[in-house]
């Protein structure tokens, strides 16, 4: 399968009405598949589980706003009283490249089953090759798993291409249950609730908020037994109350040492009453007897709250203990006592308050749609996968136009994968510290890199190699690389030593270095010239990366902050600037142009308008993928 042009994919998933996270991840999926490119079309449910295996209401209520925006090429056709609906809808996607298969309990397998065998899914369809079949798999298994699930779940992973999880746990999982192949990405933000309102004025102790599906893995009952013992802090519970789960919240909620400090708000809370209640309280509650992957530490975050969370699943990664948050062991009520009476201080919820920062809401569905790109579009483990043909094939006899071009790719002398590279190093930031630079050197050591004498230009390389490894590689190291960053940067050095082939532009040199080269051809243009390029230079490159550049590609290109040049950018205003020309040129940003990136441009073009333009220097990083 190749991304050179759209695909035609088939998103086969729950969507409003239906409710909840995985509904918004898959509407929000259909949404940036399409902004990626592609022609998708989201395949949804009319009738998705019987009552007994969700006894809570499984619909926004009649007239309720959806979770997030709908997607507008959603057809509902598939039903769990009509297995005959799924045989129907399966033939009709014959035609598709590719289809997405979203996964949330075992008792659906059989049906998704039908459908992919209705497709002609599978390795060698009969009379011909049928579509390609990634499963996401929120929850490999249940958190309460019965009796047989794990031999449905088994014979759906096997059936399909790749299948795509959110933790390293459920791959183990997957990988276990004999998936053929297992990609992780991390679970990218698919938020409810519009815009943070305004934050309502409380002096007192912590107000704790416990919010959605009221289950016994969440824990919510070890956090109310710990608030016996301590005084002052008070807890609402938001959201609907399941069987015995449900019993011991109320329960505890009558005993006297709870007397007004508990409310129980039985219910689905709808997406336009979340901000709300969010600004209502200080502290979101994830005290969870175990997790894998949730988005709510970026929910709570988005809307200015730290977190109190068990140390399960993703929250240890999302939460900066004592910074934005607190962390627990799991199940460990003597923990929640300590947390919570730390959190009867005023200042201690005001300083963890401070600490919060707005997440990205742009870079983690890019890198998220570039990973299930590259499962989808990856070869049969068992089949021998040579060097990509074209330019790459010839090296050992083509020298173009001052392109030095590798012969093959290498054994990669570092073994990196994505997860290696610190959240901190993003793909698109700004470099305002002398101390960030060195960090970024620093980490680069750590990992076994090898050695960068300019810790600038060390900063503009990782984070273009991380961009490389969470949008772009499939676990393989094929992505054609254009590097046109010349030889003080150590990006081709590294790139080399992770198990690319870099081909490398002779400084300032893109569009003859892109002249013999195919359009649509290369996975990533790098451009890191932090002391050349300005901002009104940007306009050639995009031109350039536009035409070689495929579907899904990236270009990763450092631009002088400050300083004395006419073009370069001074202010959050210019660095949008240079973002919705990005934009008219066919790119999106990968990254977010609020919070503390602004903050930190501001304090970078600061810095290089005061200090000697000698010896003073700044840059941007911005990391842009191809529509």
């Amino acid at each position: 399968m190749s991304f050179d042009a759209r695909l035609r994919i088939a998103v086969v998933g729950p969507t409003h009405p239906q409710k909840g996270g995985v509904a918004a991840h898959t509407t929000t999926l259909a949404h940036e598949l399409s902004r990626a490119g592609h022609d998708v079309t989201l395949v949804s449910w009319t009738h998705l589980y019987p009552r007994l295996l969700y006894p809570g209401q499984q619909s926004v209520p009649e007239g309720g706003a959806p979770d997030v925006e709908p997607f507008p090429r959603t057809v509902r056709v598939l039903s769990w009283a009509k297995p005959q609906s799924l045989i129907a809808a399966g033939r009709r996607l014959r035609d598709v490249d590719l289809i997405v298969l979203v996964h949330v309990i075992p008792p659906v397998v059989p049906l998704h089953l039908l459908l992919l065998r209705a497709a002609g899914v599978g390795r060698v369809a009969a009379g011909g090759e049928g579509p390609r079949a990634v499963l996401i798999a929120h929850n490999v298994l249940p958190h309460e798993p019965g009796p047989g699930d794990s031999a449905l779940v088994g014979a759906m992973v096997r059936r399909v291409d790749a299948v795509l999880v959110h933790s390293s746990e459920q791959a183990r999982l997957a990988e276990e249950l004999g998936a053929h192949r297992v990609v992780v990405a991390d679970l990218p933000p698919h938020l409810p609730g519009g815009a943070p309102e305004r934050r309502s004025a409380h002096t007192g102790a912590a107000r704790l908020l416990a919010m959605g599906l009221v289950r016994e893995y969440k824990g919510i009952d070890l956090l109310m037994r710990a608030m016996l013992t301590v005084p002052e802090v008070t807890l609402t519970v938001a959201g609907e109350m399941w069987g015995n789960a449900g019993e011991a919240i109320r329960a505890l909620a009558r005993d006297p040492r709870l007397a007004g400090r508990v409310t129980v708000l039985d219910g689905y809370v709808p997406a336009d009453r979340i901000a709300g209640l969010l600004a209502e309280h200080d502290v979101l509650s994830l005290t969870y007897r175990s997790a894998t992957a949730s988005q709510n530490v970026l929910l709570a975050h988005q809307h200015g709250l730290p977190v109190l969370a068990s140390r399960v699943g993703t929250f240890g990664h999302q939460v900066r203990d004592g910074v934005d948050g607190l962390l627990v062991p799991p199940g460990d009520e003597e923990a929640l006592v300590a947390a919570l009476t730390t959190l009867r201080d005023r200042d201690t919820v005001e300083r963890l308050r401070a600490g919060v920062r707005p997440p990205d809401l742009s870079g983690p569905w890019a890198r998220y749609v570039g990973t299930l790109e590259a499962a989808a579009a990856a070869q049969p483990e068992e089949v021998d996968v040579a060097a990509p043909k074209g330019l790459v094939a010839q090296a050992a006899a083509v020298a173009v136009d001052g392109v030095r071009l590798a012969a093959a790719r290498r054994r990669p002398r570092v073994e990196l994968h994505r997860r290696d590279i610190p959240p901190s190093v993003r793909p698109t930031d700004v470099l305002a510290t002398d101390d960030a630079a060195a960090e970024a050197r620093a980490i680069a050591r750590a990992l076994g890199l090898p050695r960068s004498r300019d810790p600038l230009a060390a900063w503009a390389a990782l984070g273009a190699l991380g961009a490389v490894l969470s949008v772009r590689d499939d676990g393989r190291r094929s992505a054609l690389i254009l590097d046109d960053s010349g030889p003080h940067s150590p990006f081709g050095r590294w790139a080399r030593a992770a198990g690319f082939a870099p081909l490398e532009v002779a400084s300032g040199s893109l569009r003859f270095g892109i002249a013999d080269l195919e359009p649509g051809s290369v996975d990533v243009i790098t451009r890191l010239h932090p002391r050349d390029l300005q901002g009104g230079e940007l306009g050639g490159v995009l031109d350039h990366a536009g035409w070689a550049l495929r579907v899904g590609g990236l270009l990763t290109v450092t631009v002088a902050v400050g300083g004395e040049g006419a073009q370069a950018i001074a202010s959050p205003a210019d660095l949008r600037a240079v973002a919705a020309e990005a934009e008219d040129a066919g790119f999106a940003l990968v990254g977010d142009l609020d919070g503390d990136l602004t903050a930190r441009l501001r304090h970078a073009a600061d810095r290089a308008a005061t200090s000697d333009p000698d010896t003073a220097y700044a840059i941007a990083r911005l990391t842009f993928r191809r529509r």
